[in-house]
């Protein structure tokens, strides 16, 4: 009889949940590499695995065991995939953004209708006052960077509201702005997929509460560590290699399913707190545990913020963001004060996994918060995408008036066109970015949603390069020399087109140019000199690249990026 191994919260053997996702990966055209593997210590693991023909598409995956491991990975996989978070951040071509659907096929497009206004349809009341307060934010700002697709409006997917079962329009833009990866699952069965989404955002919520208020924690008796071996051998083995550990009960009294392991580094004084969450208290403790190591080997552990006592800075919208990037900001020195602002409490909700999932909604109802569900079920696997307004954000609603990812949008389709615009429009692009208040370091290929190829200009075009490349093609003196100024002093161009942009700074600098041949050449190099005169006199624009247009014509990656989008809706149209 084959092996069946079974762990605390899931409703399948792991051998079943592997064999099940990887032939629904297989079937659906996707080849799933095991990249790598890592077993720094007994009974953690982490695996990161990624799709042969498209690597962009990507997922890792911890736990106990390398089953366990591999499980989470897929399980992963296959909620970026039901839920289109591997495409959030990229434009997807004027074909998909023309076709009956972009994002699902139950989603719902709204009309913009000139005045900036939200169209009446979107949201529920309380979300809207809490992503729109002042009712300020303009319309416009809330169509998706996936499409771009302004005269169509704002798409918009249905999530049920729990607390009465009534169906509210999430627009594209909210979901991809201010909850990228948070609350996304996918599991065996509804409840048990569910049950982990809620589970992280619990860990995040009060991991971000915890950090912001300098919280002491409470120690998990050693006694109580002893009741899972498999974890204690693994502290034992980080303390053993001179790391101080610290397994800690982030409940806040009981109220939640949260617990901490805390590494202190001796060697930098790094310190990296590591949340897990779940109705079991073991299950918790142990992805607290596989949290710290996952991708890391013992000797990367290194790195991380020592405490500091400026608790602002510690509490900044800036420094959570970076706790849920990789935890590498500071804590505050109270997160390791000797007397906790808790008392420990052995706590446990286990129970089914519906159980478990009741519990979870119920605690997040009694804090007064609506919890919001879409489902997906087209690929074969359950995953949903749970957001609760004011508890499971990422990032603050202010962004969506302040640091929209849509932004991009506004010159998109003129940057595609770089090379064969005139030079009236490249005045107009060039104003437009400058009216945009965009950051002159901001990477233009995230800037409008394209997944450059390495080795092209747009893998580190920056918008601050960009402004001098149209400066250069409007023949404007000054603002060419203000963009050589900010590219000398921007280390992270290309060595050789900086040496160019040096070079048609000397070279505007020169009264009599002829004069100071042919040592410029020796001093810059004839290429870069024969670069910098092509530049100038207009003969070569745009270091000569090629327009890859709305259909992104010439990108190998992003094309991979949108045939795979295509294996999960086959029946999009092909340019």
């Amino acid at each position: 009889m084959p092996t069946q191994t079974f762990i605390p919260g899931k409703d399948a053997a792991l051998e079943a949940s592997i064999a099940v996702m990887q032939d629904k990966l297989q079937r659906l055209g996707f080849h799933i590499e095991e990249a790598s593997w890592l077993n720094p210590i007994a009974n953690v693991w982490s695996v990161h695995i990624r799709d042969r023909d498209c690597p962009m598409l990507f997922t890792n995956g911890k736990g106990a065991s390398q089953k366990a491991a591999l499980a989470s990975a897929l399980g992963e996989y296959f909620e970026r995939l039901s839920t289109n978070y591997f495409w959030a951040d990229f434009y997807l071509g004027k074909t998909i953004a023309d076709s009956n659907f972009v994002h699902h096929p139950a989603e719902k497009w709204f009309a913009l209708d000139g005045s900036g206004n939200l169209p009446a349809g979107l949201l529920d009341e309380d979300t809207l006052s809490f992503y729109d307060p002042e009712t300020s934010l303009d319309a416009v700002k809330l169509v998706d960077i996936n499409s771009g697709n302004e005269e169509r409006g704002i798409c918009a997917l249905p999530y049920v509201r729990q607390r009465d079962g009534e169906t509210v329009w999430f627009p594209v833009n909210v979901i991809g702005n201010l909850y990228v990866s948070n609350g996304m699952s996918a599991g065996n069965t509804r409840t048990e997929a569910r049950t982990q989404a809620l589970s992280e955002i619990f860990e995040r919520h009060i991991k971000f509460r915890i950090i912001a208020e300098g919280i002491c924690l409470p120690d998990v008796p050693e006694a109580v560590i002893a009741r899972y071996p498999h974890i204690q051998a693994g502290i034992a083995e980080l303390r053993a290699a001179g790391f101080g550990i610290l397994v800690k009960d982030a409940s806040l009294g009981g109220q939640y399913p949260v617990m901490c392991v805390t590494l202190l580094n001796p060697d930098d004084q790094g310190v990296y707190a590591s949340f897990g969450a779940h109705p079991r208290f073991e299950v918790a403790l142990e992805r607290s545990l596989t949290e710290l190591l996952q991708g890391r080997a013992l000797d990367r552990l290194a790195g991380f913020s020592e405490p500091s006592f400026e608790l602002d800075d510690v509490a900044s919208p800036q420094n959570l963001e970076t706790h849920f990037i990789d935890s590498s900001g500071p804590l505050h020195w109270d997160f390791l004060w000797n007397e906790p602002d808790y008392e420990f409490v052995d706590w446990n909700f286990s129970g089914t996994t519906e159980e478990e999932c009741q519990h979870l909604m119920e605690r997040i109802h009694a804090d007064d918060f609506d919890i919001y569900i879409m489902d997906f079920e087209h690929l074969g696997v359950y995953a949903c995408r749970i957001i609760v307004p004011e508890m499971s954000e990422i990032y603050q609603a202010e962004d969506l008036e302040w640091d929209n990812n849509s932004t991009g949008n506004a010159v998109r389709e003129a940057i595609l066109h770089l090379p064969d615009l005139e030079d009236e429009e490249c005045t107009e692009l060039f104003d437009t970015i400058e009216e945009l208040g965009l950051d002159d370091h901001q990477p233009v290929a995230a800037l409008i949603g394209l997944a450059p190829d390495a080795g092209s200009l747009w893998a580190d075009l920056r918008v601050g390069e960009l402004k001098t490349l149209l400066a250069l093609a409007m023949d404007d003196e000054d603002a060419i020399r203000e963009g050589c100024q900010w590219i000398r002093h921007f280390e992270q161009i290309n060595d050789e087109r900086r040496r160019v942009y040096r070079c048609i700074e000397a070279l505007l600098d020169m009264d009599d140019v002829a004069g100071y041949m042919p040592n410029v050449g020796l001093l810059y190099g004839e290429t870069a000199l024969q670069q910098a005169q092509a530049l100038l006199d207009g003969s070569v624009r745009f270091w000569g690249i090629t327009a890859p247009t709305l259909e992104l014509h010439g990108c190998e990656t992003h094309q991979r990026l949108l045939t795979a989008y295509r294996k999960v809706y086959p029946t999009l149209a092909a340019p």
